[in-house]
């Protein structure tokens, strides 16, 4: 048994075990360990989910970075709760995490960017997220002009592209077991800290 979870004797932090397990996917998980799933739902509360990238994870949250005018960031503008999850399909892993949402500063969407490729800063102005575009030669377009517009120097951040820190209150482990009798745990956010329990699979 991982000494990183074990479900009878939990660490007092979760993020113990998230930091632990991340460090594995890094390590053997084939393609994008930082990878997760991304629910949000409507002012009407009807749901959408997608895949984007962790870009980091500390005490205040889990930090993801978007465009604000797509329909991830409008629905999280609307309606500002989420839940992300983590697959290791290599370590047989899951991590759910759930919780309130808030933008980033503008100091950090800018030092974030300004790390970014400089064709992926182009991206950043020459897509219209989640809106319709007749083709791929008009997506090509903007990204020549784009391109033509910022031959030299900083790229500036476009105003409109930020992100947002999950700030969890409730965290939920998985890690597979035979039989389909899984090892599950899961920690609530209580005012003095957490509070965690072992699950049944």
């Amino acid at each position: 048994m991982s000494v990183l979870f074990n479900p009878d004797a939990l660490p007092d932090d979760p993020l113990t075990i998230f930091h632990g397990w991340f460090k594995e996917a890094e390590e053997r998980e084939l393609n994008d360990p930082d990878a997760m799933a991304l629910a949000t739902a409507d002012a009407q509360g009807r749901p959408s989910v997608r895949m984007v990238l962790l870009k980091g994870v500390g005490e205040e949250g889990f930090t993801f970075y978007t465009n604000f005018e797509s329909r991830k960031g409008e629905q999280l503008i609307e309606n500002p709760n989420a839940a992300l999850l983590f697959h290791w399909k290599s370590l047989r892993r899951q991590v759910r995490v759930e919780g309130p949402v808030q933008p980033v500063t503008p100091e950090q969407a800018d030092a974030y960017f300004a790390s970014r490729p400089r064709q992926s800063q182009i991206g950043a102005w020459a897509s219209q997220q989640s809106r319709p575009v007749e083709d791929r030669e008009t997506l090509e377009k903007r990204v020549a002009d784009y391109t033509a517009t910022y031959q030299s120097g900083a790229i500036p951040r476009p105003p409109y592209w930020s992100g947002f820190t999950l700030t969890p209150d409730r965290i939920e482990f998985w890690r597979d077991g035979a039989f389909r009798l899984h090892d599950r745990a899961v920690y609530q956010r209580e005012e003095q800290g957490w509070r965690k329990q072992r699950l049944f699979p």
